[in-house]
């Protein structure tokens, strides 16, 4: 409960809503104990009396009634009325919407088309209709709000149930011999709970309104019991001159739907366990930098980082992603970077560009220097101008980079347009051009396609070719290849090879297959823990690794063959960067390790074009693998 009420007070508009609708909800609560004159007694001499008036704090009505204690009698009905026709609503809509799409079929069809009816008459009209059949009163009005509100519940469930119903973790539940019912209840429901709670957010406020409209036409509270409506519609005819027996009640109104509003996205975002990391505000578009040293001046490399510092700050942990890492690249050079899931590869690949999630991620130290300028700290403006332009990325899945609503060629033509100005049929020959450049045939057909039209290894070309739009310096490839299967990923691999050398690219590679790395790249490092621990030339480092870890990450690469070599796995895990072990992160899980690889700071040693974080070296090179 205290790390929901920190997520949900840490976005300020939902503190204001929470601690506004609070202390309404107080004062409504406690309308019976307070000392307020009968809501009901009329005083006809005390007629319109103003605010502040002796005996009456908010003045009086036409029929000389307390404002004040009316306002707080007709908030604690309307408030009750409205809480109770959203929980109406929400509870049969979410379970018409969440059975419609979770059967499909002929169920989905018949369900949403009687909905369908449903929205077809103007909700207001629809409730008039309802009230004029059940007749005027206050419970009346609440069953048909609440019935007209239920097909909004029910369309908005039901895309959400959709999209979920086909998921790999319902057919896990399947396979595992769930019933319907239980994986209704149990894996569908919890995920669209956060959309039933910003939805009943959203319609409390509605259902208040649409009440407040019912009584303010004389159809819902009936005099002399008072709700908010009522009191608007009781003091229209003296707006003119007694404005305030109007203002006050509508006050409380806005005040009542802003405040439910805005605590509403505050709990959808502290109940979802996606946004639990602390990034409930939108990302901003830059990523935020903190150095806390003064940064090493620029490099004359093409791109060079510079002892980089990337940190996540969650509440009060800190995640040391990125630990200082040093690296460069120039022109027609493969750099390959390579370690564990987690080891940093990706954060230091988005680092370059400021692309790393701010909050809650911050660059705290070091350079990247790109062409003799440092990168980190760059103005946005500076930052949009080379991204995509001068240094291009290439993502692993290319069915999520892609937008599925438009064409291939049309966001080819937009990464182009979005950095030079150029006629539409010049971009789109050119983007012809790119798609032959990356091998894809038929490309003039092609460029109009949509991505789910393509395979993996078409969409993958298509970003290749997206990426090498504007003829950039540098591309930075995360994982390019990891969801293809092995043809075509060598397809990929041997692309990206031909371009870098036609066109002189610089490309930094992550990966985690040694395999990939030996065919395609010149220099690799080798990351763990946020730190690189190996540094060099390919063949080398393949021919003699001098750290644990890079000798256990190759052995554990299948060989093809004879089977003359046993399969390796590394004991342990990756340890957690929010609590990094003294001394060297590897040694846990090293058979070299002694006492004092746990103690202190373990410095990468450069030795002529290698480099290795290691105090045994020399044991590591001569030592075979084991277990």
């Amino acid at each position: 409960m205290i790390q929901f009420l920190k997520l949900l007070f840490r976005n300020r508009l939902a503190a204001l809503g929470a601690v506004t609708l609070s202390f309404t909800l107080l004062l409504a609560v406690l309308t019976p104990i307070l000392p307020l004159p009968n809501p009901n007694i009329t005083a006809t001499a005390d007629r319109f009396l103003p605010p502040f008036s002796d005996g009456h704090l908010l003045g009086t009505d036409h029929l000389g009634r307390d404002l004040f204690s009316r306002l707080m009698w007709g908030t604690r009905l309307s408030l009750a009325v409205g809480a109770a026709a959203a929980l109406i609503a929400a509870f049969i809509g979410s379970t018409i919407g969440i059975v419609a799409g979770f059967m499909g079929g002929r169920t989905d069809n018949i369900i949403m088309r009687l909905v369908d009816m449903l929205m077809a008459f103007p909700y207001i009209l629809l409730a008039l209709a309802i009230v004029a059949a059940l007749g005027p009163g206050l419970v009346n009005a609440l069953f048909a709000v609440a019935a007209v509100n239920i097909p909004f519940f029910a369309r908005n469930i039901r895309g959400v149930t959709v999209g979920l119903a086909n998921k790999e973790f319902v057919d896990a539940a399947r396979l595992s011999g769930m019933s319907n019912l239980q994986i209704i209840l149990f894996e569908i429901l919890p995920n669209v709970l956060p959309v039933i709670v910003i939805a009943m957010s959203t319609t409390v406020g509605w259902m208040i309104l649409e009440t407040a409209g019912l009584s303010f036409l004389g159809l819902g509270s009936q005099p002399p019991q008072a709700d908010l409506g009522s009191m608007l519609g009781e003091a229209r005819a003296a707006l003119i001159t007694s404005p305030h027996t109007s203002i006050v009640p509508g006050i409380m109104i806005f005040l009542i739907v802003m405040s439910i509003n805005l605590l509403g996205d505050g709990v959808r975002d502290a109940i979802d366990p996606r946004l639990k990391s602390g990034a409930l505000s939108r990302p901003l578009p830059a990523t935020i930098v903190e150095r806390d040293t003064t940064p090493p001046a620029p490099s004359d490399d093409l791109l060079a980082l510079q002892d980089l510092r990337t940190e996540f700050h969650v509440g009060d942990r800190t995640y040391k992603a990125v630990g200082g890492v040093s690296l460069k690249v120039n022109k027609g050079e493969c750099l390959g970077i390579i370690g564990e899931s987690g080891s940093g590869k990706s954060v230091t690949a988005l680092s370059v560009m400021g692309l790393v999630a701010s909050p809650p991620g911050k660059i705290v130290g070091g350079a990247v220097s790109f062409q003799g300028n440092d990168l980190v700290g760059a103005s946005y403006d500076q930052l949009r101008e080379l991204r995509g332009d001068r240094v291009a990325y290439i993502f692993q899945d290319p069915l999520s980079t892609l937008h599925p609503l438009y064409k291939v060629g049309d966001q080819l033509i937009e990464a182009m347009q979005a950095h030079r100005k150029m006629p539409e049929k010049e971009a789109r020959a050119r983007a012809v051009e790119l798609l032959e450049a990356v091998r894809i045939p038929n490309a003039a057909r092609r460029v109009d396609n949509y991505p789910h039209e393509m395979s993996g290894g078409m969409r993958q070309r298509v970003s290749i070719a997206m990426a090498l739009a504007n003829e950039p310096d540098v591309i930075i490839a995360d994982e390019p290849t990891t969801a293809l299967d092995v043809t075509v990923q060598a397809q990929i691999l041997t692309l990206l090879d031909e371009l870098r050398r036609e066109r002189d690219l610089a490309i930094v590679f992550i990966t985690h297959d040694f395999g990939v790395v030996a065919q395609l790249c010149d220099r690799v490092a080798v990351m763990y823990a946020g730190r690189i621990v190996e540094e060099g030339p390919t063949a080398p480092i393949l021919d003699d690794p001098q750290h644990p870890y890079t000798k256990k990450l190759m052995a554990c690469v299948p060989e093809l063959g004879g089977g003359k070599r046993e399969l390796h796995a590394i004991p342990g895990l990756p340890p957690a960067v929010d609590r990094l072990p003294q001394g060297c992160a590897f040694a846990p899980r090293c058979e070299f390790a002694q006492e004092v690889c746990k103690q202190g700071e373990i410095t990468l040693d450069a030795n002529g074009d290698r480099a290795v974080r290691c105090l045994f070296p020399d044991k590591v090179s001569q030592t075979e693998v084991t277990s």
